[in-house]
C-alpha cells in the first residue's frame, strides 16, 4: 500500500471584499482595525500607490555596504525592486531595477561592483546614473531595423529616486516632492536616530532574511506594540531585558508614523507585574553562557534598549549591544521579507565586534526573542483572512494618540492607523 504523504495549507483563502474600500473602517477612529487591510488586493495595489510610490522616505542601504565607486546593492521599497549604487563622484544614486525597454529586472546579484549594467534580455545598457548608454542595434543592421530616428534613449532612463544620506543611512523615494528627512523625521525622533547614527563610520557585520507569510503590517505594527512584549517573549521577561514594571515609554512624531519604544532594564521583579506575567516567566530558564546578556554602556543616560520605526519599511533596532536595520518588504498581501543588516562602529574594538555578534543571537529569524514575533503573525494572517466582516481591537491605554511613559498600552498602533487612514483615505 502506498501512502502519499501531503504539506497540509494553514493559511486561509482571501475572502471577496465586502464592498467598496473607502466603507471599511469603523467609526471607532484608529482604536478598531479592520482585518481587510491585511488582505485586500485593493488595499495593497493602493498601498503601493500612496506609500511606497508616494512622497515618503523608505530606507534601502547603509553606506557601510557600498563603499567604493561602483559598488551597488539590489534593494526595494515595498516591493519595487531598485538598484543602489556608488557613483564616481562618491554620491549615492537609486533607481528602479526595471529595464526601460521591456521591463526586466535587470540586475540579479544582491550587491557587489559595477562600471555598468546590463539587461540580459536585449542588451541595453545604463550607467551608474542609471542612463541608457548601450542599445544594440539601434540604427539596425544593413539598412533593415532599428529604433526609429526621432527616437531618444535620454527619455527613457532607468525611473531615478531622489536620494537623501543621514550619518551613514541612505533613503530613498519615487516622489521628488519628499520633504527633507530632517522634517519627515521630526526633531524628537531624530535624535533617537541620530543617538545610533552619530556621525561615526559604520562597519557591517553581516545579514539574515526571513519570508514571513503574513501582511507586512503586521511586522510594523509589531514593534509598536510593547503590550505583547511581556506575554509573548519568555526570554525578554526571564532575563530581565524588558519587563512591563521596568521603565520605559513610547514616544511619537507629532503624525504618529514615527515611533520610538524606549526601555530600560528591569531590576527586582515586583509581585503584581510577576502575577501578571505568570505564563511568560520561567524561573527554569538558565542559560550556560550568559555573555549574550551582557550590556556595555555606549550611549548617553540609562536607556538599554530603543526600537524605532520609520515609517514605512524601517525598524532600527538598538537592543543592548546589538544594532540593525529591519528592512520590511512586501510580498502581495498576505506576506513580506524581513532582511536585517547588523552593524556597528568602524572603531569597535575586537572585543566589542565580537560581544555585537554574539548578541545578535538575540534576534534575527532564530533569534532567542524575535522568533516568536515570526510565528506570531503566521497565526495572525491565517486568523483574520477569512474574516472581512470582523476588526481588531487597540484599546490599550485608551483610543487617544499621544505619547506615553509606560509600555502598557497600544497608543502607537493607534498613532500608525491615524497615518495610515489620512494616507490611504479610509
Amino acid at each position: 500500500m502506498e501512502i502519499e504523504l501531503k504539506q497540509i495549507d494553514r493559511s486561509a483563502p482571501p475572502c471577496a471584499s465586502a464592498g467598496p474600500i473607502e466603507n471599511i473602517w469603523p467609526d471607532d477612529g484608529v482604536s478598531r482595525i479592520p482585518f481587510q487591510i491585511y488582505d485586500s488586493p485593493e488595499i495593497y495595489q493602493r498601498e503601493r500607490e500612496r506609500i511606497f510610490l508616494g512622497p515618503n522616505w523608505s530606507y534601502v542601504a547603509l553606506e557601510c555596504e557600498i563603499p567604493n565607486a561602483g559598488d551597488f546593492k539590489r534593494s526595494f521599497v515595498g516591493d519595487l525592486p531598485i538598484v543602489v549604487v556608488r557613483d564616481t563622484d562618491g554620491s549615492v544614486n537609486a533607481f528602479a531595477n526595471s529595464c526601460a525597454h521591456r521591463g526586466v529586472a535587470f540586475c540579479q546579484e544582491d550587491s557587489g561592483n559595477a562600471k555598468s549594467f546590463t539587461c540580459p534580455y536585449h542588451h541595453w545598457s545604463y550607467d551608474l546614473k542609471g542612463n541608457v548608454t548601450g542599445l544594440p542595434f539601434k540604427r539596425g543592421f544593413k539598412g533593415k531595423g532599428g529604433m526609429p530616428k526621432d527616437f531618444d534613449v535620454s527619455e527613457h532612463r532607468a525611473r531615478p529616486l531622489v536620494v537623501t544620506v543621514r550619518n551613514g543611512a541612505i533613503f530613498a523615494s519615487f516622489d521628488s516632492s519628499v520633504e527633507s528627512f530632517e522634517d519627515y523625521m521630526g526633531p524628537n525622533m531624530l535624535q533617537y536616530f541620530d543617538r545610533v547614527f552619530d556621525g561615526r563610520p559604520l562597519e557591517l557585520l553581516g545579514y539574515m532574511r526571513q519570508r514571513i507569510d503574513g501582511n507586512w503590517k503586521f511586522m510594523f505594527e509589531n514593534l509598536k506594540d510593547p503590550y505583547h512584549a511581556s506575554l509573548l517573549h519568555v526570554f525578554f521577561v526571564t532575563f530581565g531585558l524588558f519587563r512591563m514594571d521596568a521603565k520605559s515609554a513610547i514616544e511619537m512624531d507629532e503624525t504618529g508614523r514615527h515611533c520610538a519604544m524606549v526601555n530600560r532594564r528591569a531590576g527586582e521583579l515586583e509581585a503584581e507585574a510577576a502575577k501578571e506575567m505568570k505564563q511568560t516567566l520561567r524561573d527554569d530558564m538558565k542559560l550556560k553562557d550568559t555573555r549574550v546578556l551582557d550590556l556595555i554602556r555606549e550611549f548617553p543616560g540609562d536607556v538599554t534598549a530603543v526600537m524605532s520605526t520609520v515609517w514605512p519599511n524601517l525598524i532600527l533596532q538598538q537592543q543592548s549591544n546589538t544594532l540593525a536595520m529591519r528592512h520590511i518588504v512586501p510580498h502581495g498581501p498576505g506576506q513580506h521579507d524581513l532582511h536585517w543588516t547588523f552593524f556597528g562602529y568602524a572603531d569597535d574594538t575586537p572585543e566589542m565586534r565580537a560581544h555585537r555578534i554574539r548578541q545578535a543571537n538575540l534576534m534575527g529569524p532564530a533569534g532567542f526573542v524575535s522568533v516568536d514575533d515570526s510565528e506570531v503573525m503566521v497565526m495572525s494572517q491565517e486568523g483574520t483572512s477569512p474574516y472581512h466582516d470582523r476588526v481588531g481591537i487597540a484599546e490599550m491605554a485608551g483610543k487617544t494618540v499621544e505619547d506615553h511613559d509606560h509600555t502598557i498600552t497600544e497608543v502607537a498602533v493607534r498613532g500608525l492607523y491615524k497615518h495610515y487612514r489620512k494616507v490611504m483615505e479610509l
